[in-house]
């Protein structure tokens, strides 16, 4: 099954995480399929905390992918906006 989900990557005490898609079977920071946003939960200032691609999203949901539920609750806020 496919799922959208988050990724973390960036340095020690600075989590930033990239909204991917992957097969749920591969580990979560090796290979995936696609780039489709990223979360930056301690943006201060004028950096962006959540970007998303909201076409890619929608593409993928309406091929099967599943997102988790961080994804999910994420999207909600994009919608939201």
């Amino acid at each position: 099954m496919v799922r959208i989900r988050l990724a973390r990557f960036g340095q020690k005490h600075d989590p930033r995480y990239r909204i991917t898609v992957a097969d749920q079977r591969r580990a979560a920071k090796k290979k995936f399929i696609e780039v489709i946003g990223h979360f930056n939960p301690s943006a201060q200032g004028k950096a962006v905390k959540l970007n998303v691609d909201m076409d890619k999203v929608n593409a993928w949901i309406a091929k099967g992918a599943q997102p988790t539920k961080r994804v999910k609750s994420l999207l909600k806020q994009v919608a939201g906006q």
